[in-house]
């Protein structure tokens, strides 16, 4: 969802708040994906907490988008249910590896 909103960014932030925007949100899934290669819940769990920093990384740079009128308050308020879920999603990820480590 993120990257059709990149479209409507103005030429001067391509390389910028766009570029960064791009790379913070690739990192979620990227992250996910190195961590479960991983052998150890420990690393599982470190590489979900980077894919969540990752996260609130592209919340906030979609927030600041908003503030300079790249993107429309609708589009905002479309996206930022997605970004809750995934922070739920990871958090309950986390969770659930904490488990099996304590174990």
């Amino acid at each position: 969802m993120v990257y059709p909103l990149l479209r409507s960014f103005p030429k001067h932030e391509i390389y910028a708040l766009g570029n960064q925007l791009q790379r913070s949100i690739l990192s979620v899934p990227s992250n996910i994906a190195e961590g479960s290669g991983r052998n150890s819940y420990k690393e599982k769990i470190h590489f979900i907490e980077i894919a969540y920093g990752s996260l609130l990384e592209a919340y906030c740079q979609m927030q600041i988008a908003l503030e300079l009128n790249y993107i429309s308050e609708q589009d905002f308020q479309t996206i930022k249910p997605k970004f809750f879920t995934v922070s739920r999603l990871l958090n309950a990820l986390s969770k659930s590896f904490q488990q099996k480590l304590n174990e």
